[in-house]
Order: C-alpha cells, then structure tokens, then sequence
C-alpha cells in the first residue's frame, strides 16, 4: 500500500469532494469512482479502496439523511422494505463469487447500467408524480413538497417485486465490487417504480447508509481501513454533499436523469474497463 503523503491526501481529498457532490445529487454513493481510483491510479489494495469507500458512503448518507429530514424525501417505509432486500443480498454474496469470476460480475453489472442508463434517458420529459396533495399515495408510496412544482406532488409505488430484485442485486453486487448499490436502485426506482428521481436518490442515499455500515465495521476489524487515507476521503465527501444537496434542491428533475443516465454510461465503462485488468 502507498505510504500517505501530503500530496495522495490533498488527491483522496479532492476526489471525495467530487462523489460525495455526485453521490449526493443521485443518491449513488461514491464507490463507483472511488474504487477504481484508489486501485488502479494510486495503488491501494482492492480492500483497502472498498473499505475507504464504505466510509465515504455512510458519510454521504449521514449527510443526505440529516439534509433531508423533515422534507418528506425518503421515503422511511419504502427503504426499510428494500433494505431487507439489500441486506439478503449483499450475505448471498459469497455464493454469487462460488458461481461467477469478478471479471464476468463486471461485465454483467456494466451490461445492466448501460440497460438502466437507456431506461432513464429514454423518461427524460415524463415525470411520475402526481399534482395532487390529496391523492392516496398507497401503502409505501409518498408525497412531497417540490420546488419545481412549487406544490406538494405524490406519488405511488408500481412493480414493488422488481425494486425488491433491484435491491437484492444491489446487495450482491455491492458486497462483491466493493461500489454503491445506488447505481442499481435509482434508475430502477424510478424509471420502472414510479418513484420520482429525486425521492428515488434520497431514499436510496438513506439505504446505502445502512448497508454499507455493516460492511465497514468488518474491514475495519480485519485492519484493512488505514485512517490517514479514510479521513481525507470523508473530510472530501462531506463538503461535497453539502455541495451536491444545493445542486440537487434547485436543479430541474430532467436535468438530475440526464446527469443520473451519463453517471450510468460512466460507470458501464469503468466496469468494462476493469473486467479486461
């Protein structure tokens, strides 16, 4: 592992500013950037850049989490049911590595954004809420006040089995490559769920939160998580939420799908990418 010097903290630094701003916007947790960064351009062993990125996503959820409360935006009971989901997943994970090499899991896993990506892009000018404060949302589904409205929208949950595979893969996949189940859960929450991008990413920031405490603690008790490379990081990802939840609040919904379908197409790539290392 590279010795931390001021110059590879002021970079772990920077770059956790730009996914915690990313990660905050979307609700995708940094990982996916973070990850092939520390592993492939600065040289940190892959559990080591997996642990220091679980830090950073449950930095980006502490902040999301904290922003958010009390404007409606998570979605409490929804994430609770999808965590379950989640939770299953990311511990079946040992039996998908049994069956599949990574290389393979990373070409799987970049096929299924590029599909997610196009699905997003393809509701770029439909919205799933309704402008209708009275309407019945259903059991898990929610209401908001959007500033783009400038009302008070709801929405109601569709195809819950498919966002509960969505968050079983999420689990899985997360527990594998080390990135954010976010890249799964929002273009599947809201180009399939009817779950408006914005509830969709704050929802999904709150999960990620709570899977990737769990997966921290264990990287932690192995040694594999070095502080001077973890608090750069955080320090970095939390000026970037702060940053990224501004964005967020004044951007237009298209403009957050457009950003949310090319963060997808990224990601494929990096997958790609990776699966030919």
């Amino acid at each position: 592992m590279p010795s931390v010097t001021p110059a590879l903290a002021l970079i772990v630094f920077v770059s956790g500013i730009a996914a915690g701003t990313t990660g905050a916007m979307l609700g995708l947790g940094g990982g996916v950037f973070l990850v092939p960064l520390l592993h492939l351009a600065l040289g940190f062993p892959l559990r080591t850049a997996a642990a220091i990125s679980l830090t950073t996503v449950i930095a980006t959820s502490s902040s999301v989490s904290a922003a958010r409360a009390g404007t409606q935006l998570i979605n409490l009971r929804l994430g609770m049911v999808l965590e379950v989901a989640t939770v299953a997943g990311s511990l079946l994970g040992g039996f998908t590595a049994a069956l599949l090499s990574e290389p393979t899991l990373q070409r799987l896993f970049g096929a299924v954004t590029v599909f997610a990506g196009v699905a997003v892009f393809g509701r770029l000018n439909r919205r799933s809420v309704v402008l209708d404060a009275s309407a019945d949302p259903g059991p898990l589904g929610g209401r908001y006040y959007e500033e783009e409205s400038r009302a008070t929208v709801t929405y109601r949950i569709k195809r819950l089995p498919l966002a509960l595979l969505a968050s079983f893969a999420a689990g899985n996949v997360s527990s594998l490559l080390g990135v954010g189940g976010g890249v799964i859960k929002v273009p599947a929450l809201n180009a399939w769920c009817g779950v408006p991008v914005r509830a969709a990413a704050a929802t999904s920031a709150f999960m990620i939160g709570v899977t990737a405490t769990g997966g921290a603690i264990i990287y932690f008790g192995r040694g594999d998580l070095p502080a001077l490379a973890a608090a750069p990081a955080v320090l970095g990802v939390q000026l970037g939420s702060l940053a990224g939840l501004r964005l967020a609040h004044r951007a237009p919904a298209r403009f957050l799908k457009l950003l949310l379908a090319s963060v997808l197409f990224g990601v494929a790539v990096l997958m790609f990418l990776r699966s030919m290392q």
